[in-house]
C-alpha cells in the first residue's frame, strides 16, 4: 500500500517523534559500573546455566553462562574483573532471577577475548545457527527472541524474502539510526550470515522516511552482489512491527494465529544483523550494546555502547536526570516497561532509556473515564481489533471470551489504542493482563492433563 507515495500499512498513529535531540549524536562508550549484574534470564526461553564460580577471574567477552537447550542462549562477560557471586537479582518484570554479579578491574584494559571465528564462506547453516547460539544474540529491537531460534527454517518450510528493520518508529529512540549510519559493513556481513542460514533470495532494508541520511549510506554501502534494496517507508507507528513490515514492503498479510515462515517471508532489526555480522567472525559474544538514553527528565542525553548488566541506577547518575524525575521506561514510551525499580540491570533486551518529569506533557493524563465508544482505537488498531470491545470484556474478567471470539493473541501490545483513547483508559495493558490469564490457564490445564 503507498500514501503519499511511501509505503506503510492501513490505520496506525502518529505520536511525537522526539528524536532530534540524539539523532545526530554519535555513538559513546559508555563507563563501567563498580559492579556489573547480568541476569541470566534476558531472552525468551529457559535460563542460561552460569559456568563460573564465586571468586572466579574472567575477562571481557568470556563466557560465563550456557545455554539450557536450544530455546536459550549464552551469557558473556560484560567486562574483565571477579565474579563476587551467583545469587539472584531484581528484574524489569519483577522477578528476581539468577544472576551473575561481576566487579570489574579498576586498572583493566578492558580488550575483549575472542572465541573461536565463525567464516561465512566455509561455514554450514547448521554452524552459524549454533555460532549465532554461542555468541548470546537476541532480539535487540526489544523482544529478546533467540535469534538462532528464529533464524532455523523448519522442514517444510522456506523463506524467499529477508527482511531488515531499520524503521525505529518508537518515539525518541534513535539507536537503529545511529547503526544504520555507523556500522552499514556489520550489517551486511549479518545479512550475508543470515541469507545463508535461511536459503533467501532476496533482502530489503525498510527504513523510515525521517532517517533520510541512513537510507542513503546504506543505498551507497549495499554490495553489488546481493539481491536486493533499501526501501523508504511513510513514518508512521507502529510502521516497525514485523507485520506491518509485511504488508507494507510485500503485500503479505500473516495470518491469525500464524508465523512470518507461512508467507515466506524472515524479519530480522537491523542491530541484531549488525551484531551477527560484527561478532561471529571474531568468535565473540554480546557483552555490550548500543542504547539510546533520552527525554526530558534526561541531562546528557546521546547513544551510549553500555555494557549488559548495567544497573539502571548507575546509568542515570552518569548522565544526570533533573529533580522532578517521574518515571522511566526500558524502551521508549508507547512499547516500553515503566521501571519499577533502579536496581534492575541493562540487559540485551533494552533499547533504549526514557526519562519524563512531573511537567513533561507526555504523562500527565492520569484520570480514567468511561469509554464513551468514539471508536478512535479500532480507527487506530493496525491488525483491525477492536479494542473498545475487548477492553469492556476484560474489565469484565471474560478472557476466553476476548481470545476465542475476538483475537485477542493477534494484539502485539503495540499501545496505539491506548495513545488515541480520549477516555485515558490503559488499553493495552488490560490485553497484557488478559494474555496472561490465558496462558496461566492454558499451562495450568495443560499440567492437568
Amino acid at each position: 500500500m503507498r500514501l503519499l507515495g511511501l509505503k506503510t500499512f492501513r490505520h496506525g498513529v502518529h505520536p511525537p517523534e522526539s528524536k532530534d535531540e540524539t539523532s545526530g549524536m554519535a555513538i559513546r562508550q559508555f563507563p563501567f559500573a563498580p559492579v556489573l549484574i547480568v541476569p541470566l534470564v534476558q531472552h525468551m526461553g529457559k535460563p542460561s546455566v552460569p559456568t563460573v564460580m564465586e571468586g572466579q577471574e574472567v575477562v571481557r567477552g568470556q563466557r560465563i553462562a550456557k545455554p539450557d537447550g536450544f530455546m536459550s542462549v549464552s551469557m558473556h562477560a560484560s567486562a574483565s574483573g571477579v565474579v563476587r557471586k551467583v545469587a539472584l537479582a531484581p528484574s524489569i518484570s519483577g522477578r528476581m532471577v539468577p544472576a551473575v554479579y561481576l566487579e570489574p578491574f579498576p586498572g583493566s584494559t578492558q580488550e575483549i577475548e575472542d572465541g573461536t571465528p565463525c567464516p561465512l564462506d566455509s561455514s554450514t547453516p547448521e554452524e552459524i545457527i549454533a555460532a549465532i547460539q554461542d555468541a548470546g544474540v537476541v532480539g535487540l529491537g526489544g523482544a529478546a527472541f533467540p535469534t538462532h531460534v528464529k533464524l532455523k527454517v523448519p522442514e517444510g518450510k522456506y523463506v524467499d524474502t529477508l527482511i531488515i528493520n531499520g524503521v525505529e518508529c518508537e518515539p525518541f529512540l534513535t539507536t537503529d539510526h545511529r547503526v544504520m549510519l555507523e556500522q552499514a559493513d556489520d550489517i551486511y556481513m549479518g545479512i550475508r550470515y543470515i541469507l545463508k542460514i535461511t536459503g533467501a533470495k532476496r533482502v530489503i532494508i525498510g527504513v523510515e522516511a525521517n532517517k533520510p541520511d541512513a537510507a542513503a549510506h546504506l543505498r551507497e554501502k549495499f554490495p553489488s552482489d546481493l539481491n536486493g534494496s533499501v526501501e523508504t517507508l511513510q513514518v508512521k507507528y507502529p510502521q516497525g512491527a514485523e507485520k506491518m513490515l509485511f504488508a507494507a514492503l510485500l503485500g503479505r498479510e500473516v495470518p491469525s494465529g500464524g508465523l512470518p515462515l507461512d508467507i515466506h517471508a524472515l524479519c530480522c532489526n537491523v542491530a541484531t544483523t549488525a551484531e551477527i555480522g560484527r561478532l561471529l567472525p571474531l568468535g565473540r559474544g554480546i557483552q555490550e550494546r548500543v542504547i539510546t538514553v533520552t527525554g526530558p527528565a534526561v541531562k546528557k542525553k546521546g547513544n551510549y555502547r553500555i555494557p549488559i548488566g548495567t544497573p539502571l541506577r548507575f546509568l542515570l547518575e552518569h548522565v544526570g536526570v533533573e529533580e522532578d524525575v517521574n518515571r522511566v521506561f526500558l524502551g521508549g514510551p508507547m512499547m516500553g516497561a515503566a521501571a519499577s525499580s533502579l536496581d534492575i540491570s541493562i540487559t540485551k533486551g533494552t533499547s533504549g532509556v526514557t526519562a519524563f518529569t512531573d511537567s513533561a506533557a507526555e504523562r500527565t493524563h492520569s484520570k480514567v473515564y468511561p469509554c464513551i465508544r468514539c471508536g478512535y482505537c479500532v480507527d487506530a488498531c493496525p491488525i483491525f481489533l477492536n479494542p473498545s470491545q475487548l477492553g469492556r470484556l476484560a474489565a469484565n474478567e471474560e478472557f476466553d471470551t476476548m481470545a476465542a471470539e475476538h483475537n485477542l493473541m493477534d494484539c502485539f501490545e503495540c499501545g496505539s489504542c491506548s495513545f488515541v483513547c480520549p477516555s485515558h483508559i490503559p488499553l493495552v495493558q488490560q490485553f497484557r493482563a488478559a494474555k496472561a490469564a490465558v496462558r496461566k490457564a492454558a499451562a495450568s490445564k495443560a499440567g492437568a492433563a
